[in-house]
């Protein structure tokens, strides 16, 4: 007889004015689910702190936590859904770069940053419900380290990286010559992306091929953005994820938080500080 904290099925089942047959149908929809959900985001967490695991050393790093699963299982929810995954020697995070299309050379690293708007950094990363997955597109100036545009949804597609990019647009005034760096995901590199890009004046730029740290400003905001937000709740459904993780980036993490690599001001107070509110606000969609 299956036992619910310390209830058997039967007693819950009359409690709950609900048949048997019933619990146990929603029970075997709904429980598998949960569990690899549960499982796959442990897994996200091993592969953030252990950048180069493969599978193998992923599902002895399990063990050791004390979760029971095979490799096999291990590798199929690494492979799932563009997840987060690790490899020996490649890092893939929510990037599928094997596309036919253009990819541009490293900028980034070569610039000497002396403003807001001439650096933007774009990144996309997972967020966890119960049974499913949400992704998060940003795109962060990295001068002020501020969040100047996001965007939730269910999919990766391209979409979803661009209505991030046109948030920022429609927040911030920028000139041509801007540099934009991202990684060589599908999502960036494609048509629509990299023409809407080019056509409000941005210079492309990305990282080397399987090197995250080519885009260490994204990478420390999305660690930041998990520690601090993500892990913490237990969001039901993407209504409630929006609007909470809506409030830490523009409430919390523009406004509030405190950057050790910006004297100990947040992105909004070290703007404001030198006087970089012009350049910042009563930006149009271009």
């Amino acid at each position: 007889m299956m036992r619910l904290e310390g209830f058997q099925a039967n007693h819950a089942c009359d409690l709950a004015h609900v048949s048997r047959a019933g619990f146990y149908r929603h029970y075997e929809e709904h429980e598998p689910r949960q569990a690899d959900v549960a499982l796959r985001d442990l897994i996200q967490r091993i592969a953030l702190d252990n950048r180069f695991y493969g599978y193998r050393r992923v599902t002895a790093e399990l063990h050791h936590q004390g979760v029971v699963a095979n490799h096999k299982r291990v590798v199929r929810l690494m492979r799932a859904d563009n997840l987060l995954a690790v490899r020996k020697r490649r890092f893939v995070c929510t990037t599928d770069s094997r596309h036919g299309y253009a990819v541009y050379f490293n900028l980034a690293a070569r610039l000497t940053l002396t403003g807001v708007n001439q650096l933007w950094v774009a990144d996309i990363t997972y967020v966890r419900l119960r049974e499913t997955f949400l992704y998060l597109a940003v795109v962060l100036d990295a001068y002020s380290r501020r969040v100047v545009g996001w965007e939730l949804g269910e999919d990766l597609r391209a979409e979803l990286a661009l209505d991030a990019l046109n948030r920022a647009l429609a927040d911030r005034a920028i000139e041509p010559g801007i540099v934009h760096h991202s990684d060589r995901g599908v999502q960036y590199c494609c048509q629509a992306y990299v023409e809407r890009l080019q056509a409000c004046g941005f210079v492309v730029s990305m990282s080397r091929a399987g090197n995250p740290y080519d885009n260490a400003k994204a990478e420390a905001f999305m660690k930041t953005l998990k520690s601090e937000e993500v892990y913490l709740h237990r969001y039901r459904d993407m209504e409630e994820a929006r609007a909470s993780i809506q409030g830490f980036l523009e409430d919390v993490y523009n406004r509030k938080r405190l950057h050790s690599s910006l004297g100990y001001l947040s992105p909004d107070d070290f703007e404001q500080q030198r006087g970089l509110g012009a350049a910042v606000d009563g930006g149009q969609p271009q």
